[in-house]
């Protein structure tokens, strides 16, 4: 657990450039219009202190983090910090009472936020709830991670889910001018000088993530730096670059690059390449949750009715991953890769649904067939729910010739599952 505004002044000497430059207040926050905007909701349900409890999800170096601090900044509630992986239920019984005692004795809320909320057990989450539920505590919680399924859906249903998107470019190159240009937390008393083209490579490659941006910025300037140099190259950018990345990012273009060359070689039936792949994302610390809930969707969407045993077996996969973890679920979710690649493949089913989608978005809610419809009570009944309708099972076992239909009369004969 974290006082967030404790040492500050150590902080502006020591910490890295991204922890430096995190934004105070929504006029320094770039990116994100959608939810704190002008006119946004949530923007003003910050300013007028009347912050309801959320999840803020999206992917790393988004602002989630930034934005639960400039919230502690403008509210006038405690806000304590704590984050999943080192903080338990113990420390939370020891918040909950000073938040009961202060709401009671000063009338005064409780933000809680909690990084990576993600990592917190079932039992974790559900000893949030009657705190949430009863106003003791307003809950910001962090995640990379979906919460439909990584947030327990009593929780999630007393929270505001906000979803964060990755960066635009513009934003990342905003971000790294302000850092260029601050001499009192960023680079702007150093005189280093960094072209425009190079600075666009920059806000590029980082890929959304303003975290990767500014340590990439900190590393190529302590680079030219050291060879007496006040213009940063490109050249500096790049080498400093996969520098930052093996310190602290796994979710950035390489990690797009991966799982889809795992999903590439499992539709290929390259068992091989398949293990090599999901070998490639566990070692580098990829959450394995992430890998089986992509297998899952895999054994629907591209092996399907060829082999519907295999979506049973990612969903199996899953489970022992979730519940035995790394590094022991490696050879688990290797298994699944294996069986997935081996497996015939079939977009069948995907592509039915993409279909009735379609017809959906053109005929809008079509009324059900009023043989079909269920008849509860003696009024549909005479209205002539239900009348006429065959019970197909039996029927054939009588060898009686069916002609009934099930869908629609205006899609009458529509075929959405085609033969291979």
């Amino acid at each position: 657990m974290n006082d967030l505004f404790s040492n500050e002044q150590q902080k502006k000497t020591t910490s890295p450039l991204a922890d430096r430059m995190r934004p105070e207040t929504l006029e320094d926050f770039y990116g994100q219009e959608d939810i704190i905007g002008e006119g946004a909701m949530l923007r003003q349900a910050i300013q007028a202190d009347e912050v309801p409890s959320m999840i803020l999800w999206g992917p790393p170096g988004s602002g989630k983090t930034t934005l639960a601090r400039i919230v502690a900044k403008m509210t006038g509630a405690s806000f304590v910090s704590f984050h999943a992986v080192t903080d338990g239920v113990t420390a939370l019984r020891k918040v909950i009472a000073v938040a009961a005692e202060r709401q009671a004795l000063y009338g005064k809320r409780t933000i809680l936020f909690i990084d990576e909320i993600h990592r917190w057990s079932k039992s974790q989450q559900d000893a949030l709830l009657p705190f949430v539920e009863n106003g003791t505590i307003t809950l910001i919680g962090a995640t990379t991670e979906n919460p439909s399924f990584e947030v327990v859906s009593a929780l999630l249903s007393r929270c505001r889910v906000y979803t964060l998107q990755k960066l635009s470019t513009d934003a990342i190159a905003a971000i790294v001018e302000r850092a260029l240009n601050n001499s009192e937390n960023g680079l702007g008393d150093k005189d280093f000088r960094i072209s425009s083209a190079t600075l666009r490579h920059l806000a590029e490659v980082a890929d959304g993530d303003a975290r990767v941006a500014l340590n990439s910025l900190e590393f190529s300037t302590q680079a030219a730096a050291r060879q007496k140099r006040s213009d940063v190259t490109k050249d500096d950018i790049v080498g400093a670059l996969q520098t930052a990345y093996l310190r602290y990012d796994k979710g950035g273009e390489e990690h797009y690059n991966i799982i889809s060359a795992l999903h590439k070689s499992m539709r290929g039936s390259d068992v091989s390449a398949s293990i090599y792949w999901l070998g490639r994302m566990l070692e580098a610390g990829e959450d394995p949750l992430y890998v089986a809930r992509r297998m899952v969707r895999f054994a629907s969407e591209d092996v399907g009715l060829a082999d519907p045993s295999a979506l049973g077996v990612a969903v199996a996969g899953y489970q022992a991953a979730h519940f035995i973890g790394m590094p022991e679920c490696n050879v688990i979710l290797a298994e699944v890769a294996g069986y997935l690649a081996k497996a015939p493949k079939s977009n069948e089913v995907y592509s039915a649904y993409r279909r009735v989608t379609e017809d959906i978005r053109e005929y809008g809610t079509l009324p059900v067939p009023i043989h079909l419809r269920n008849v509860p009570t003696k009024l549909m009944k005479d209205l002539g729910y239900g009348k006429n309708y065959q019970y197909t099972p039996e029927a054939k076992k009588r060898g009686e010739k069916i002609e009934q239909s099930f869908l629609p009369d205006e899609l009458e004969g529509r075929e959405y599952f085609e033969e291979e």
